[in-house]
């Protein structure tokens, strides 16, 4: 969640917490995309101007080039058609909140999970490419897919990386989907995807402490 002004970032980070989301709160895009590298988002709110750039239109284009997955709700004292126009020129597929009209966080709650239920799905490589696949995961999904390698459970997984153990199980999902070894009965994704790491990378247990 990013928003430049300390008192709207904090009251919006408790009210999204309340309702069950983990949120990991950002001041500027700068900080937010270094924070994308560990925290492996499914969501990014975010204000258009924050203020400095990259703006809140620029953060996403980012965030959606490196992580397709990612629903995007925009909060802003503009109006949603223009809104609208601005974002149309940079992401599609957003949802938008205008934050000076907000009466209820069951708005900002309800765009955010519109935004989660039409976001795109994971790129997805063909048969047999599945190296080409686990080399576009994300800095923090391919850590998840080494330690999942390693034969680390997930709350291990969680402990290690500094997360929730919701927020792993989430990632590990989309990391299956990534690498297009979910979704078949005959396959075990844990195993697929490790065995996929290690002929990749080699064996993940090296340096593990």
């Amino acid at each position: 969640m990013v928003e430049d002004h300390a008192l709207m970032r904090s009251l919006v980070a408790e009210a999204l917490e309340r309702r069950g989301f983990d949120v990991t709160p950002a001041a500027s895009a700068a900080e937010a995309l270094r924070l994308a590298d560990t925290a492996d988002p499914d969501l990014l709110v975010t204000d258009i101007d924050l203020g400095e750039r990259p703006n809140g239109l620029e953060l996403a284009t980012i965030l959606r080039e490196r992580a397709p997955h990612i629903a995007i709700v925009f909060l802003s004292n503009l109006s949603r058609e223009a809104a609208v126009a601005r974002a149309r020129e940079t992401v599609g597929g957003a949802s938008f909140v205008n934050k000076g009209a907000i009466e209820d966080i069951d708005e900002l709650v309800a765009a955010a999970e519109a935004a989660l239920a039409e976001r795109p799905l994971s790129r997805e490589a063909p048969e047999g490419d599945g190296r080409a696949a686990i080399l576009r995961l994300s800095e923090a999904q391919l850590e998840t897919t080494r330690l999942l390698a390693a034969g680390f459970s997930n709350a291990e997984i969680a402990r290690r990386r500094g997360v929730t153990v919701r927020a792993v199980e989430k990632s590990v999902e989309r990391i299956f989907s990534a690498l297009g070894v979910s979704g078949d009965d005959r396959v075990t994704p844990r195993v697929a995807a490790a065995t996929l790491y290690t002929a990749t990378f080699g064996d993940p247990r090296t340096g593990l402490g």
